[in-house]
């Protein structure tokens, strides 16, 4: 077994108060403004940028064009008065009366990723926002190469940016918040690499080894179900969905014991899905490896809220499976028997994730949690409503609301989606409890919803993440995010943590 946790997921990061004599690349932020663009902050280190300076800079980037627009980059020798630096790059942050930390964040991601082959960069945008600034350099140098003989391996110039040293205006400054900025973005590349992960090298036995490993490393408590421990137990839907594949499945619990407050986090695990006997399209079914983002996703989160020391009590409940179609996989028309007893009329082997959240949910459940979170790549409904970009937030209003709220501040976009009551009824089954599946193709992502809340106790508070668009990027890098494995919606999950560790 080779432990995600061995790699170096990002750049060092460190706070500075000189540029050293050393500095391949001096990052600066420009905004626009009908007067042009300037350089922000205004009032901080005059003792690096002086005003000398900061006029001949302006002066050459107006000359080469530069706007501020938001991400534009803009890279020139630097001038005389930096001495040590060799040149300048300076980052569009678009309007200065709209800037914000997610803004700092993507101009911070764009200005890494083009920084491939700088062993050094020193950045004036901490001045801005440190925490939204090393969340983005962190986040934009991310890159995944495990798989890469020497034949492929990025050469020198081609590497990510190796070292970043974030300029403060005094000692002290912006230490908490580059620490928490730091292991969150720790925290999102570690759900990254596990999205990743090919199928191959990440099934369901060897995701739940390497989920134990890093949770043990942390001093976290680590329970560990095998195929005939799930049998034993009744987990009906873990296992129908898995009995179709070679490579058995798994249902891994992580618990941080931080305070009395009990939060339940649910990631859906689903470590290839081909459909099963409902198969899928050939076409694009290798951005099948993504259907354990939710899982990654709230694995990494229970590391963090560890590493954060949170004041609560966080169990992550992750089953995962591979959904195969064999001779043995379940077929359309089965009706499975679900952990707690709520039989399950098997429509369409290809919504198999609410199949194996439902027994995690009422497991999770058994914790008497005040708050339970799940989060899945759940439909290609999700996509069709909302985007690529744009997670839907279901769940009890309350809750809803305010984790779709602090998704949107923490840069993650999630967005409140309603559960319809008269979308309930088409989940009816004429010989079980329910359908796994409506017999139409309105409001898929809502109706997924609605099977889930079934599970769900009506004294826990809840919210259920779609993330099938947002946590695999499929297009072109953008931002702080290249392609691949976005990370979504570790932040978010922290984020929400936190507050209810605030309340």
């Amino acid at each position: 077994m080779t432990a995600v946790a061995d790699r170096s997921l990002g750049p060092e990061l460190a706070r500075t108060e000189t540029i050293g004599a050393d500095t391949d690349v001096l990052v600066i932020g420009l905004t626009s403004s009908e007067d042009g663009p300037a350089i922000v902050p205004e009032d901080l280190f005059g003792d690096v940028l002086t005003a000398d300076v900061r006029a001949e800079l302006l002066d050459q980037l107006g000359a080469v064009g530069a706007k501020g627009k938001a991400e534009e980059l803009t890279r020139i020798p630097a001038p005389p008065g930096l001495d040590g630096v060799t040149s300048v790059l300076a980052v569009g942050l678009g309007s200065a009366d709209k800037l914000d930390a997610e803004q700092i964040r993507r101009s911070a991601g764009v200005a890494a990723r083009s920084l491939s082959g700088t062993e050094l960069v020193a950045t004036t945008l901490s001045g801005l926002d440190i925490g939204a600034a090393a969340e983005g350099f962190y986040l934009g140098a991310y890159s995944f190469t495990p798989f890469r003989s020497d034949k492929s391996a990025p050469k020198p110039d081609e590497r990510p940016v190796a070292r970043v040293e974030l300029l403060v205006p005094e000692p002290g400054f912006g230490e908490e918040a580059l620490f928490r900025a730091q292991l969150t973005a720790e925290a999102v590349a570690t759900a990254r690499d596990f999205v990743n992960t090919p199928p191959s090298h990440l099934f369901p036995a060897e995701f739940a080894a390497r989920a134990e490993e890093l949770a043990e490393a942390a001093g976290l408590t680590v329970e560990v179900l095998d195929e005939k421990a799930l049998e034993a137990g009744g987990y009906g839907g873990v296992l129908g969905v898995g009995k179709g594949s070679s490579r058995p499945p798994r249902l891994i619990r992580i618990t941080y014991a931080g305070g009395p407050k009990k939060v339940a986090l649910v990631g859906k695990g689903i470590t290839f899905d081909t459909g099963g006997i409902s198969i899928k399209p050939a076409q694009n079914m290798e951005n099948m490896t993504s259907d354990m983002a939710g899982a990654a996703a709230v694995i990494a989160a229970t590391l963090l809220a560890a590493r954060l020391s949170l004041p609560i009590t966080v169990t992550a409940t992750v089953p995962m499976a591979e959904n195969m179609p064999s001779a043995t996989a379940q077929r359309p028309g089965d009706v499975l028997t679900q952990y707690g007893g709520t039989t399950v009329e098997v429509l369409n082997t290809d919504a198999e994730g609410r199949l194996i959240l439902a027994d995690a949910i009422v497991r999770a459940s058994e914790d008497e949690p005040e708050y339970l979170i799940d989060v899945a790549t759940l439909t290609g409904a999700q996509m069709v409503a909302l985007g690529t970009r744009t997670p839907g937030v279901m769940g009890t209003d309350e809750f809803r609301d305010r984790v779709a709220r602090i998704s949107r501040e923490v840069g993650e976009n999630g967005w409140a989606m309603p559960l319809p009551a008269e979308l309930r009824g088409d989940l009816n089954s004429k010989i079980a409890d329910l359908a796994n599946v409506a017999p139409h193709r309105w409001g898929g992502m809502l109706s997924a919803g609605l099977f889930l809340k079934e599970f769900v106790p009506e004294d826990v508070q809840w919210a259920h993440l779609d993330v099938a668009g947002p946590a695999y990027n499929t297009g072109g890098p953008f931002g702080y995010i290249g392609k691949g494995g976005t990370g979504v919606p570790v932040r978010t999950l922290i984020a929400v943590l936190q507050d209810i560790a605030a309340e």
